[in-house]
């Protein structure tokens, strides 16, 4: 199945019309770093353009230091220093920075975390410097523009829907086949989740003003990581005008109010947090990544959820030294958050990869500048950060509990699926029910509809959330335990019903059994499960 697509925010064209949400996005451990300082490097004489990278080396502060001190002799400037996970954040000029520090003693890995260069200071945000259009209207230029489908109802028909929704429910409940195909409405009537429960949406940012978010929303959890260093100023965290709605959708999924407005997030009674890692162009480079995990580590996150990978590379290979460094950067991150108590729930992305095959065609890296496609294997050129250790990986189905056409699949690489949409044409939702997409909030105070594997990640969240909730003293390992073991357990499909491309044959080949397999994982998560064991 070949589909047209870009790194970021990717639309399929499906045979309904259906808006697809790309979810955007280890390595061997990082070796021990020396400690001293060594001789001082020459920066080159050339300077090039303005360039920002991720420099890993060792955590204790002797190491660091002479390390930041190797980054200025080398024509640098640190913007952070992560020192819980020995990640220092760099800007340079100089062509031969990462070069220079890779031979410098303490240095692990060291790479450039974009192909383009960093935006001019005075540059009009959303635009690329030297370009007379946004970089994301080039990029839009691939592919379908990605969209939400946004719900509009009339006082009339708002009123009839409310008359559908059973005693206690939001006006919008009869909408959301997700929530009853994952139990959460059985699961309401016991409990809602816990306060003491935070999820942070690491993200393109939350609207904390929606009325569905608002009355959950941490603001003392939320920041803008999106330049690689936290931004605590009130708003930041927002994604401000016309800024992508992606985020804020994701939020109300997990934990949209049960507050008579709206519609209702998976655990309703616990609390988000927004960190913004999207820049103005949505891409979600390593540097911010790195920020955000260890600021929800840092501020009580209990769950993440990562409905993206790390641009511009798909795939992360451990034979390319830039590429090494930013595996080794992020997956630092993650294991740091989960040491901390945080589970990380990730979106296995949306282009019907089998993440465990060896073969797999990249056409779309880098995809903040000129793709060149490529053959990688996802056992050495990880999806970042959904196929890092620990991580929970999340597939997507449809309104028929089936595999969603466009999610990424892999045996001993999706650990669970969850609600994601899908086409009508292939799972069409049983009424009252209208779309067989995910509806969810979006800024300004409204709603739409969105399909992907970004979808169905927030599910699993929230679950997680839930579990969580009933035992708030488990251990990370001990969640993940009780998420998979609640799974609904699904076999494959014999055969796959879909065929997208029309060439005759499934698009996609199920392997192995109920409960572990490569379409479901342990299965479809569970919220009534979750508050019942």
């Amino acid at each position: 199945m070949t589909h047209q697509r870009s790194g970021r925010w990717r639309a399929l064209a499906l045979p309904a019309g259906l808006a697809l949400v790309a979810s955007l996005g280890l390595l061997p451990g990082t070796a021990t770093a020396e400690q001293g300082g060594g001789p001082a490097p020459s920066p080159a004489p050339a300077a090039g353009p303005g360039m920002s990278y991720v420099v890993n080396t060792g955590t204790d502060r002797r190491t660091m230091a002479s390390v930041e001190q190797a980054v200025s002799r080398a024509g640098g400037s640190v913007v952070m220093a992560y020192d819980e996970v020995g990640v220092i954040v760099a800007h340079s000029s100089n062509p031969d920075f990462a070069k220079v520090l890779r031979g410098t003693r303490g240095v692990a890995s060291a790479g450039a975390t974009r192909t383009a260069p960093l935006p001019a200071k005075n540059a009009e945000p959303g635009k690329s410097p030297g370009s007379g259009r946004s970089a994301k209207s080039a990029k839009s230029a691939k592919s379908a523009k990605e969209t939400a489908s946004p719900l509009r109802l009339t006082a009339r028909q708002q009123k009839a829907l409310a008359a559908k929704a059973a005693p206690g429910q939001d006006p919008m409940e009869p909408l959301q086949w997700d929530m009853r195909a994952i139990k959460a409405d059985q699961a309401h009537r016991k409990t809602l989740g816990s306060r003491d429960v935070t999820v942070a949406v690491i993200d393109t940012g939350v609207d904390d003003t929606h009325p569905d978010i608002a009355p959950n929303f941490d603001r003392r959890g939320s920041a803008n990581c999106s330049t690689g260093k936290p931004d605590t100023t009130d708003g930041a965290w927002r994604p401000g005008a016309g800024g992508n709605p992606h985020g804020t959708h994701v939020a109300g999924e997990i934990a949209g109010a049960k507050n008579g407005v709206g519609m209702t997030g998976v655990a309703p009674g616990v609390k988000v947090s927004g960190i913004k890692v999207g820049t103005a162009d949505s891409f979600f480079y390593t540097e911010a990544v790195v920020c955000a995990f260890v600021w929800a580590a840092d501020h009580g996150a209990d769950v993440t959820n990562n409905s993206y990978f790390t641009d511009p590379w798909y795939f992360d290979c451990s034979d390319d030294p830039d590429q090494k460094a930013l595996a080794d950067a992020v997956t630092r991150a993650t294991r740091y958050a989960e040491r901390k108590g945080t589970v990380n729930v990730a979106a296995a992305a949306n282009e019907g990869f089998d993440l465990a095959s060896h073969k797999v065609t990249d056409a779309t890296s880098p995809d903040d500048g000129t793709a060149v496609p490529r053959t990688v294997d996802p056992a050495t050129c990880p999806e970042l950060p959904a196929q890092l250790p620990g991580v929970v990986t999340v597939s997507a189905t449809g309104a028929k509990n089936l595999k969603s056409s466009y999610s990424n699949y892999g045996l001993g690489v999706v650990d669970i699926a969850a609600p994601g949409g899908d086409s009508a044409t292939y799972q069409p939702p049983e009424a009252p029910a209208t779309s067989s997409a995910v509806l969810g909030p979006v800024p300004g105070g409204g709603y739409a509809y969105m399909a992907g594997t970004s979808m169905a990640s927030p599910h699993v969240a929230g679950v997680v959330a839930l579990i969580k909730s009933r035992h708030p003293h488990a251990s990370p390992a001990q969640v993940k335990a009780l998420l998979y073991a609640g799974a609904d357990r699904l076999g494959c499909p014999e055969p796959y019903p879909i065929d997208a491309d029309g060439d005759g044959k499934p698009d996609a080949v199920c392997r192995g059994g109920a409960g572990h397999n490569s379409f479901y994982g342990a299965g479809l998560a569970d919220a009534l499960h979750a508050v019942t064991r």
